[in-house]
């Protein structure tokens, strides 16, 4: 289980009355997402002695389990497994990591919801900006060792910056939307972390989705499922040196927009209600 989002034990007795003080606009806003998202890096690195070094060891040891499993002993037929397996899991990483601590920051931060008026989106959206940090570190680790292995193809890297302003976009729709149900019926947590396990299965981050024989399931596979686009597309730019689908893209970047919508429409009708839901159980 993800380690939960609470600024409640960091700089709150700062926060606190800077919140009662003034009505903050959406500038202010941003800068106390982004705020309260290093405060929380800073809290995390200081609880374990390795510190920020988990950043990398985490998702590396996860890579190698997968590789010991995928490439020991069931023997991958997948050239450059390792790297191959690499992209795919750390993309899955940052995604899952990112809904499943945002689906759980608005219920952990109940106690400063009872003293404070703040826009609840404040909480999920600074626990999503935590994991985009992370993986910004984990990507560059990434990128040197395709560089320095010679594996990795360089004629469209500079696609990567649009393609993660797309997963930016789509863990915030769910990561929003998650934080939302799970005000409702804690139950929701369950779900959530079954629903990460099934996408781990079956976005092709240990295989490949156009492996896939009949062409027309290949295809309804990356339609119905935006993570398993946004992997091929980080493997299609970083291994096989070509773009993404555009018709893929496209339909990858309504589905993140329309998410996106739909999380800030039901925030703006449930904005007073979800702080009675988590303050009344």
């Amino acid at each position: 289980m993800a380690p939960s989002f609470s600024i409640t034990r960091y700089n709150q007795q700062h926060l606190l009355p800077y919140l009662l003080e003034f009505q903050l606009t959406t500038i202010q806003y941003l800068t106390l997402i982004d705020t309260l998202a290093r405060f929380h890096l800073r809290g995390e690195a200081r609880q374990f002695y390795l510190g920020y070094f988990w950043w990398l060891l985490e998702p590396a040891l996860y890579i190698a389990v997968f590789y010991a499993v995928f490439q020991l002993l069931l023997d991958s037929r997948q050239p450059d497994y390792l790297y191959f397996l690499a992209v795919g899991k750390l993309t899955f990483i940052w995604f899952s990591k990112s809904v499943v601590q945002a689906s759980f920051s608005i219920e952990t931060n109940r106690g400063l919801l009872s003293q404070v008026a703040i826009r609840k989106e404040v909480f999920p959206l600074a626990a999503i900006q935590q994991g985009f940090y992370r993986q910004l570190v984990v990507l560059s680790f990434l990128l040197v060792l395709l560089f320095l292995s010679g594996k990795g193809q360089f004629h469209y890297w500079f696609w990567l910056l649009p393609l993660m302003f797309v997963q930016m976009l789509l863990i915030s729709g769910v990561g929003l939307l998650a934080a939302l149900v799970v005000c409702w019926h804690k139950d929701f947590q369950h779900l959530i972390q079954l629903g990460m396990m099934f996408l781990l299965f079956v976005s092709g981050v240990f295989w490949d989705v156009n492996a896939v024989a009949d062409a027309d399931v290949r295809r309804w596979l990356l339609l119905l499922n935006p993570l398993a686009t946004l992997i091929d597309a980080y493997r299609q730019i970083l291994l096989f040196g070509s773009l993404p689908k555009t018709d893929l893209m496209s339909v990858l970047l309504c589905q993140s927009l329309l998410l996106l919508s739909i999380a800030v429409g039901a925030y703006r009708i449930f904005q007073s209600r979800i702080a009675v839901r988590v303050l009344s159980r």
